[in-house]
């Protein structure tokens, strides 16, 4: 390791066995978690906050300040969580008024050349392919997985358990544990293979199958199809966590097969 070529600003907090590469370049307001690794070049401007274990790969940026132009000088950070990997030219983008911050979990892999805009929030374990690009105020929550060249737009909100083929354009919310395809994005089935991997049962599966099916086959409207779903499926806490995405999604959810 050889600090001497790169520039660590004397307030910077760094934990201990963290290795810096050559010609990586440290702000003041920063705090770095015990045992990461800072690949050369990388910049990290003030207000990241970058957990323990993480890697952070060449040419990435963490907590360059928003592109967003409301954005007036306030105080916002960037947090990313323990066990994160962050890879080739990476650009993570601080908060602004709206939320204060922008957070990337813990156990999550962006990919190279993913840009995450300001205000964003990513859960745990969430993996995102190659030149995705999130806008702003977008909420992922956990277990996620965004494949390739996925363009999304601001506010939209990603369910947990979903999973979004490459090169979509998401412009409505997309509801937990789901598949998401086609243009424009449509419900394509339940995320199966990623749930049992994750320890779903077949019944916990089948619950959250019946659901969809009374949402997206049976039902072309979305208020009729809650209220079949709340009478006429039994109970289940996969059924609550969909009706209650659906129920607080003001911006809308993805169209249903068609």
């Amino acid at each position: 390791m050889r600090r001497d070529l790169s520039y660590i600003h004397k307030d910077a907090k760094i934990g201990k066995d963290v290795v810096i590469d050559p010609f990586a370049s440290i702000s003041a307001d920063v705090v770095i978690g015990d045992g990461t690794w800072i690949g050369s070049n990388v910049v990290i401007m003030d207000g990241a906050r970058i957990g323990e274990n993480c890697k952070i790969y060449p040419g990435a940026v963490i907590s360059a300040v928003s592109q967003d132009l409301k954005y007036k000088g306030e105080y916002t950070t960037t947090e990313i969580g323990n066990n994160t990997t962050i890879r080739e030219f990476v650009t993570v983008h601080k908060g602004t008024t709206d939320r204060h911050k922008t957070i990337v979990g813990s156990n999550c892999l962006l990919m190279a050349y993913v840009h995450v805009a300001h205000d964003c929030i990513i859960g745990n374990n969430v993996i995102i392919a190659n030149s995705t690009q999130l806008a702003g105020h977008i909420t992922i929550d956990d277990w996620v997985i965004i494949e390739g060249m996925v363009g999304t737009q601001q506010f939209v909100h990603i369910g947990a358990h979903s999973f979004v083929a490459g090169g979509s354009l998401v412009r409505k919310n997309v509801p937990p544990f789901v598949k998401a395809a086609r243009e424009p994005l449509s419900y394509v089935g339940v995320n199966t293979v990623g749930l049992r991997r994750r320890g779903y049962s077949d019944q916990q599966i089948m619950n959250i199958e019946d659901a969809y099916r009374v949402i997206y086959v049976q039902n072309s409207n979305i208020s009729t199809a809650i209220k079949v779903a709340e009478l006429e499926l039994p109970q289940s806490d996969e059924k609550q966590v969909i009706l209650d995405f659906i129920r607080s999604s003001t911006k809308g959810i993805m169209r249903g097969l068609s």
